[in-house]
């Protein structure tokens, strides 16, 4: 892992591979360990690009916790890719709340993105009108000023549907169930922050539409073929449906980059290669 200092955090990242630069973004209590398994997939490929965002794991703050916006957390990117890559165009993948990121990036960077990819943002405000998960940011935030983070994980679990996973075999090896044990770790640890500085701000943000479709960009949104019905699943077809575009379909659920990585990769791989968006996977 390398740093780059950064107002406020020194942001640890690190870079494998060859070729084009590809970015992946991870998720709100997430970092760049999450990804260990899609490397050795993309690394030929790709100059892979990633970090612990600001406040997780090893970004950690230089002085007391702030709130941070998505906006906040798009310009970190966009520092990390300019030091890294100058002016070349980039090609971005985020994963939930790294999703929203990497779209503000995009709509923040239009003539440095290539392509993003988006999988399952939890984009609360893009689901139509009635749904009452749009109300989910609140109800969580109430419950973590009642009772904390295990208060607010289980009105996330619940109101998100992540409760009601598959049945079957939750990975494709014994070292992905591992990986993704040592994610829920990960995850634990980063969650007070989450859920007192960023949480809500990430949910309700909502990716401009105008931008992004006006943009260079090609625009790509995700959805995993075990999540149907879940809040971000959901979302990232109902964002699709406002950018024009049709969501892929990615193996495994919300976090099949890591029980799935062999074939989340592939998917990505496709993706990215693409002539036109739809091409690969699409769903309506």
């Amino acid at each position: 892992m390398s740093e780059l200092r950064l107002p406020g955090v020194g942001l640890h990242y690190q870079v494998a591979g060859s070729g084009p630069a590809l970015l992946l973004i991870p998720g709100g209590t997430d970092d760049a360990r999450d990804f260990a398994g899609l490397l050795p997939h993309l690394t030929a490929r790709y100059t892979v690009i990633s970090y612990d965002p600001r406040g997780n794991s090893r970004s950690a703050l230089d002085g007391p916790p702030a709130d941070v916006t998505v906006e906040t957390h798009a310009d970190d990117a966009l520092r990390l890719l300019l030091a890294l890559t100058g002016d070349g165009r980039v090609r971005v993948f985020g994963t939930s709340a790294g999703a929203q990121v990497a779209l503000a990036l995009t709509a923040a960077a239009p003539d440095l993105v290539d392509i993003v990819v988006a999988h399952e943002p939890p984009a609360l405000n893009a689901l139509p009108d009635g749904d009452p998960r749009r109300d989910l940011a609140r109800e969580v935030g109430e419950s973590y000023r009642a009772g904390g983070v295990a208060a607010a994980l289980a009105t996330y679990v619940a109101g998100s549907g992540l409760d009601r996973m598959p049945e079957g075999p939750a990975a494709e090896s014994a070292e992905a169930a591992a990986d993704m044990g040592a994610k829920l770790g990960r995850m634990q640890a980063n969650a007070d922050f989450f859920f007192a500085r960023h949480a809500s701000a990430t949910a309700t943000y909502l990716p401009e539409v105008a931008a992004l479709r006006d943009g260079a960009a090609r625009i790509v949104l995700a959805a995993g073929e075990q999540s149907a019905g879940q809040l971000a699943h959901d979302a990232a077809l109902a964002l699709a449906g406002r950018l024009g575009v049709r969501a892929v379909t990615f193996p495994g659920g919300h976090a099949g980059y890591v029980t799935h990585p062999t074939g989340f990769a592939r998917a990505l791989r496709e993706v990215l290669d693409a002539s036109l968006p739809g091409d690969v996977g699409a769903t309506a």
